[in-house]
């Protein structure tokens, strides 16, 4: 005798968010709804299927085998409806539905920047971003969550689509009243002598700029290590370190009087932001329409990019001001 399994979609999202995280706590987070909510949910679910979908060993939950059967059957569920939402709107001849982006964190400079036009001229689509930082990023793409994906650091161990958009230039950050704060030309090697204040391990950013000062035999002395621009930038301003970070992260800065962008020789190291998605993979009508405007519309942002940081430009504007007559 056959047996009907009944579900509702909405359960096989909840579901498939616990499995991805190991954690119903993690999944209520993301899927912002209240916790008891995921266990009721996944409650009935293992009711209709007839079998636990998860076994709890100390504090850690792990999928049981049906559990894990089911899951698999939820990502071709869940591609499957994607490939029709995508045939629909490709019949349609409309730009509409909903465009999922994952960034990583640096990218949070500019895309929303990008966004806002985009939407004013594209009002059929909605837009779902995720800012998180690269190792996420690298997940999501990994499990095909998004539409597409931005970061500066493309994963070397996933087939996937790259393409430059963007420049992405690093650049030295110390405080404003350091001693190198103004002058040119500085050695590379008097960068051995400081402290650094780094981004954590994974983000790239620091693989980046790690990877250049090894090419020259330096190896930063990092003081700290902390997980987003924002605090990198006011540790320096408080004086306990320098820091590699993104040009785009000195962008609209409301710190550029503590802040002071280093003359340093081979800096800043030249980088691209990329758009990512996995190869093979047919981009939907509203993913192509967004790639297509990302490329041509990123050279507002590039233009924004060659202005010299604030501080900068005041000491330019002193140097050419004319000296008193003395009269």
């Amino acid at each position: 005798m056959k047996t009907t399994v009944h579900f509702t979609w909405n359960q096989l999202r909840i579901f498939d968010a616990v499995a991805r995280l190991s954690s119903h706590t993690r999944a209520a987070a993301e899927l912002h709804v209240v916790q008891p909510t995921i266990s009721a949910q996944i409650k009935l679910l293992s009711t209709a299927v007839g079998m636990s979908l998860f076994e709890q060993i100390g504090k850690k939950i792990y999928l049981t085998p049906a559990g894990r059967e089911l899951h698999a059957t939820c990502a071709e569920m869940f591609d499957c409806w994607s490939r029709f939402e995508m045939k629909t709107a490709d019949i349609k001849g409309v730009k509409t539905g909903t465009l999922h982006v994952a960034i990583v964190t640096t990218a949070k400079y500019f895309i929303p920047r990008l966004l806002g036009p985009f939407c004013r001229l594209h009002p059929g689509i909605d837009v779902a971003l995720e800012v998180v930082n690269r190792d996420q990023v690298i997940e999501r793409l990994a499990a095909n969550r998004d539409d597409l994906y931005i970061m500066g650091v493309p994963p070397d161990n996933l087939p996937t689509e790259r393409h430059p958009f963007l420049e992405n230039p690093l650049v030295v950050i110390a405080p404003g009243e350091h001693p190198l704060a103004g002058k040119r030309r500085i050695d590379l090697n008097k960068l051995a002598h400081e402290q650094f204040i780094a981004r954590e391990p994974g983000s790239g950013t620091r693989i980046a700029s790690e990877k250049f000062l090894a090419s020259h035999r330096i190896k930063p002395r990092i003081r700290m290590q902390l997980g987003n621009n924002e605090a990198v930038k006011w540790t320096v301003a408080a004086g306990l370190g320098i820091a590699i970070v993104s040009r785009h992260a000195l962008m609209m800065e409301p710190m550029h009087d503590r802040l002071a962008v280093l003359d340093v020789k081979g800096f800043p190291i030249r980088r691209s932001w990329y758009v990512v998605y996995p190869a093979g993979k047919k981009l939907s009508v509203v993913a192509k329409t967004f790639f297509e405007y990302l490329q041509q519309e990123a050279s507002t942002i590039q233009e924004e990019l060659s202005v010299p940081p604030l501080r900068a430009r005041r000491a330019a504007a002193t140097r050419r001001s004319p000296r008193p007559s003395g009269r």
